[in-house]
């Protein structure tokens, strides 16, 4: 098995794992999201994408985002760390950043 391969199955068993710890998800659902997390991370940097997570208020928000470098401006860093609960993106509809809960993913098209 390659090194890139143990890599990626390394994050998605930390991603899931901190799902249940965090979220209280089932060792199941945990993994599910995890695999759907990094599938999408993996699309957007190939294309516009078009996904569904749900908002803090509870409701479903439908979201096309990128991590295409051509389609992103120039940013500047802010000397913060980033948060690994998030997943942010470049929303192609608003033409600015945004972010969700990596464990609030709903599907991705």
């Amino acid at each position: 098995m390659s090194n890139e391969r143990k890599n990626q199955l390394t994050a998605i068993m930390t991603l899931a794992w901190q799902f249940v710890k965090r979220n209280g998800f089932t060792l199941s659902e945990a993994l599910k999201t995890a695999w759907a997390n990094v599938k999408l991370h993996a699309a957007m940097r190939t294309r516009i994408v078009r996904f569904y997570f749900r908002k803090v208020d509870g409701t479903i928000r439908e979201a096309y985002g990128t991590l295409q470098a051509d389609k992103l401006p120039e940013t500047k860093g802010t000397g913060r760390k980033a948060n690994d609960t998030l997943q942010t993106y470049f929303d192609t509809e608003r033409q600015e950043y945004r972010s969700f809960k990596k464990a609030n993913l709903y599907s991705f098209a």
